[in-house]
């Protein structure tokens, strides 16, 4: 009896070593195939503080009405940092330290692939958005105090509470891939890199080719599709 335990054991540790293994995410996606309130992708690190924030992912989508890509959450600030779709067209909202500002004139078109990076200075209190490689203007959303752990972040759904509140007509229904991270601001150079390719500096905070995550609800992942010319 006491072997079996101890065989128990040594397995429970060995599946949980293996979900947390980092996984290297190159040509793949996460699909989001339905409107839901429930399926969202959690990722992991062990980041806990951010005194400036860089988020770059692709997307494919034909949902019109707003819908969250990346939400970071604390106990304290459920808005830590989030990125939306607005609901208006080619609008684009953040959420930063429960503040919130509007991103306009986004060639936002449904039915493609953008590539999307955010960045944020807590300093000062600067957010900018590139879309396909073009910045937005720099506006004035939160300063003077950093993002403070314990973080939980999302993918494809809006915490309206610490890790959950979650609602479907506020969720993302589409493919993403290429998420990356880093707790600094890249340069223009390297944003640029990124829209153009796989040819450049992987974040250092999440690393799409080293992805600690988890999938809840009906999230797929799927070789990324690939337009043959």
């Amino acid at each position: 009896m006491q072997n079996f335990k101890m065989k128990f054991f040594l397995l429970l540790v060995t599946l949980t070593a293996c979900a947390a293994t980092p996984q290297d995410l190159t040509g793949k996606m996460f699909t989001f195939p339905q409107e839901t309130n429930t399926a969202h992708v959690r990722l992991t690190t062990s980041r806990q503080v951010f005194s400036a924030i860089t988020v770059c992912h692709r997307s494919f989508t034909d949902v019109e009405r707003a819908h969250a890509f990346f939400s970071l959450a604390t106990p304290t600030t459920i808005n830590g940092f989030m990125i939306q779709k607005g609901s208006a067209s080619n609008v684009v909202d953040f959420f930063i330290q429960n503040s919130w500002v509007t991103i306009g004139g986004q060639d936002y078109k449904l039915n493609i692939w953008h590539s999307i990076c955010s960045t944020w200075d807590s300093a000062s209190g600067l957010v900018q958005l590139w879309l396909d490689g073009k910045p937005s203007n720099r506006k004035f959303i939160s300063s003077g105090s950093n993002i403070n752990g314990p973080i939980i972040i999302v993918l494809g759904q809006d915490q309206d509470s610490y890790g959950g509140g979650f609602d479907s007509k506020q969720s993302f229904v589409g493919m993403m891939s290429d998420v990356h991270v880093w707790d600094y601001i890249i340069s223009p150079c390297e944003i640029k890199k990124y829209m153009e390719g796989p040819n450049f500096t992987s974040g250092n905070v999440l690393n799409w080719k080293a992805l600690e995550f988890q999938t809840r609800g009906r999230v797929l992942v799927e070789d990324k599709e690939i337009i043959c010319k």
